[in-house]
């Protein structure tokens, strides 16, 4: 099915002049890296591309400025209403392009390549391929199907994905395929500890100062085998730390051994409570946040929460012990 997948992509993209790429809100580096990935492979071909994500204000994070390829980011509302042909890279749900989804749901041909095993398959070719480490993964194998010479800048914005998704392939996800497309993609003359020090080491003062008083409130429920903190938009203001600042949280509050999951609770700018999950392994947090509209890997997942925080707190912990809870 996967290899019948890629195929399909392959003959498309292969045929195309012109192609509109996007991936999730917020974007990680898998998802902006498989995009730009994407995109600087395609150009080197002779196809115009142009990509976005569903961020207002719109803007690429600080460590994207060592990811080629971003002059074909252009903000949501200049993206293509009814493109000829759309991909989505790492987009586990429709919801997940916000105000993208109308260009989706227009597109005569939409490519839909991600990896979370939430996924539903939309789009009129589905690439989903939940073993895969990452979507960079799957954009690699699919240039390669295609066919060709791969660029140094998309080897560059396809490393970065495929070492942040797979924690610097520390993760259960890390295959011998894993390893053996990240030696691939090191031959490649790109500066990988600069690289990998602007996706890792490159933190303000400001925000270490803010992770030492929001691990303050770190709280251990046994009864949910669950360690959590939470933070609010007033703690973000008072530290002078922006949002996507803090995503990097969940994975200092994941090392506590007394808990198999561990999950921040962040608030948004719209009031409502995002909760990130990771799983040391006896729980699958996918099943728990598709019972709250989300979803993601069973190590790894996440939802955003209709209720307070007390109210967000009480139904993950009733999900985590089993019981029935309403969304």
């Amino acid at each position: 099915m996967i290899e019948e997948a890629l195929g399909r992509a392959a003959d498309v993209l292969a045929s195309a002049t012109s192609v509109a790429i996007a991936c999730h809100v917020n974007p990680d580096a898998d998802a902006l890296g498989a995009t730009l990935g994407l995109s600087v492979y395609l150009r080197s071909r002779g196809v115009e591309t142009v990509c976005s994500f569903p961020n207002e204000p719109f803007g690429p994070p600080r460590w994207a400025e060592l990811l080629p390829g971003r002059e074909a980011l252009v903000a949501p509302a200049e993206f293509p209403e009814e493109p000829e042909l759309m991909v989505t890279c790492d987009v586990a749900s429709m919801d997940r392009l916000a105000m993208l989804v109308p260009s989706a749901t227009k597109a005569r041909e939409l490519i839909w390549i991600d990896h979370h095993i939430s996924n539903e398959g939309l789009g009129t070719i589905s690439l989903v391929d939940a073993a895969a480490s990452s979507t960079c993964e799957l954009v690699y194998r699919l240039t390669k199907r295609i066919g060709g010479e791969l660029p140094v800048d998309a080897a560059t914005c396809l490393y970065a994905g495929l070492v942040t998704d797979t924690g610097r392939f520390q993760y259960q996800a890390v295959r011998p395929e894993t390893l053996r497309i990240g030696a691939e993609l090191r031959e490649y003359p790109f500066d990988h500890a600069r690289l990998v020090q602007a996706l890792y080491e490159d933190n303000r003062a400001a925000y270490l100062q803010f992770l030492g008083v929001v691990l303050q409130r770190l709280t251990l429920e046994p009864d949910a085998d669950l360690v959590w903190c939470s933070l609010t938009q007033d703690d973000l203001a008072d530290a002078d730390v922006h949002p996507d600042e803090a995503d990097d949280l969940i994975d200092v509050i994941r090392t506590a051994r007394e808990a198999d999951v561990a999950a921040v609770i962040k608030q948004q700018r719209d009031g409502r409570f995002k909760v990130s999950m990771r799983s040391r392994g006896d729980h699958d947090v996918a099943s728990v946040a598709q019972r709250f509209g989300g979803g993601g890997h069973r190590l790894a997942a996440g939802y955003t929460s209709t209720h307070d925080l007390v109210g967000t707190l009480e139904r993950l912990k009733a999900a985590l012990k089993g019981e029935a809870v309403a969304p």
